[in-house]
């Protein structure tokens, strides 16, 4: 199949941009407090070498969900071919860091090369992966192409594409065509993906449906110390967890905790902004409410009526503490976030209704009785309060979750002895 212009296009522009890029993509992660020399991983330098007479898997993710989803896999992967080795790339900082906490064996984490001809023949001559994973809607064209020209066998595992990227895809089909030929098998993540990826010209016969990976991804990691020193703190007071709130969804979660301190003058919210960095002005909110709080960063307790969460990496911890998670950006059109990660921990999950970046998944858990959707503060607060006064029916929803992601855990075994026989790995 010959390059389509658009294709070939790109490739002379990527030359010219190579400078423009490496410098800025160089400076953000110096910025986050990478190494240079980790950070010349964007220009395909590698910091670790190959190891093994085995086979290297190539696993490709974007960022922090994406990256995070696939652990689970390479852990199943890994217990097939003992031999075998894997590499993560993504793109940010915190992926990089997230990941390098709960790396599997035989594994090791690289920034991606930038889709450019240099970075990345230096990334495939060092690597010379004999197979790679795309995850969800990473596809960077030449990295497509030129892996797929060093001999690799290649999958595309978690398809998602927004109704817009679709579209886009649609209007070009001969790029489209060129691109997902490069694929042996496309695992989506539902049966509407599966006839987007159709109309978008990938090849009919390479597309299944799989399932949803970040279900597999496994709990989030738990520092036990820390965990030993907040209960130490909490006691006996009931909890409640906000996770990745967004602006604009604090008031109506602040709003909500006033009203359940009415009846329930012990409970303690721990609030859990989705970026961190916000910290001082969630800090304000509080401040206005007239509420009570301490704030994690600055190393205090959870002795106030609000603990402000504002870490990275310790979700876990925080959904440790309770049976009652709501998940932030969904009050606002945001999109939702990944309630997998609250339904591992146990914990009943609740949800504002704009989700409509997981809609088949809080569908699935709200059939089985794990997950509620409640439409603003006051519907939180009420919920929450049926929650804490009717103990069979909290313990009700967090069976559910339980229940839901042990029927997920067998379907992992076949998505990855899938992977490798089409992919054609052995050990050897």
């Amino acid at each position: 199949m010959s390059a389509p212009f658009l294709y070939r296009t790109w490739v002379v522009a990527s030359i010219g941009l190579v400078p423009f890029f490496a410098r800025s993509q160089t400076a953000k992660l110096r910025e986050q407090g990478v190494s240079v020399r980790r950070a010349h991983e964007k220009l395909g330098h590698a910091t670790q070498e190959r190891q093994g007479s085995g086979p290297l898997i190539w696993l490709h993710a974007a960022s922090v969900g994406e990256s995070l989803s696939v652990l689970a896999l390479i852990t199943r992967m890994g217990l097939l071919l003992p031999k075998a080795q894997f590499l993560i790339t993504s793109g940010t900082a915190t992926s990089a860091k997230l990941v390098a906490q709960r790396m599997p064996p035989r594994t090791v984490h690289q920034f991606a090369p930038l889709d450019a001809p240099g970075p990345l023949k230096r990334f495939l001559r060092h690597w010379r992966p004999d197979a790679a994973i795309f995850v969800e809607s990473e596809l960077w064209p030449q990295m497509l192409r030129r892996t797929h020209a060093s001999g690799a066998k290649m999958a595309l595992v978690n398809a998602r594409l927004s109704d817009k990227s679709v579209a886009t895809w649609r209007k070009h089909p001969k790029l489209a065509a060129y691109l997902f030929d490069v694929f042996d098998l496309i695992l989506t993540q539902n049966d509407a993906m599966a006839h987007n990826m159709v109309s978008m010209h990938a090849p009919s016969d390479r597309i299944a449906r799989g399932i949803n990976l970040k279900s597999m991804a496994g709990p989030l990691p738990v520092d036990e110390d820390a965990l030993f020193e907040v209960r130490a703190a909490l006691g006996h007071r009931p909890v409640w967890v906000a996770s990745s709130t967004h602006e604009g969804e604090e008031n109506a979660v602040l709003q909500a905790h006033q009203t359940l301190l009415k009846q329930f003058p012990d409970l303690c919210l721990i609030l859990a902004p989705r970026h961190p960095e916000r910290g001082d002005k969630v800090e304000e909110l509080i401040s206005d409410t007239g509420l009570t709080f301490t704030r994690r960063s600055r190393g205090e307790k959870p002795n106030a009526q609000v603990f402000l969460a504002d870490t990275l990496g310790e979700l876990g911890l925080w959904y440790a503490m309770t049976d009652i998670v709501f998940l932030g950006g969904s009050l606002l059109p945001i999109g939702g976030h990944n309630p997998f990660e609250v339904a591992q921990s146990g914990a009943a999950v609740l949800s504002g209704n704009h989700v409509s970046a997981f809609a088949e998944t809080y569908g699935q858990l709200e059939t089985e009785g794990a997950a509620r959707i409640v439409a603003d503060g006051d519907d939180l607060a009420q919920r929450i309060a049926s929650l804490l006064s009717h103990p069979k029916q909290l313990a009700g929803m967090t069976n559910a979750a339980k229940r839901f992601v042990e029927a997920q855990d067998d379907q992992l075994d076949g998505i990855a002895a899938r992977l490798l026989s089409v992919l054609g790995l052995k050990n050897g």
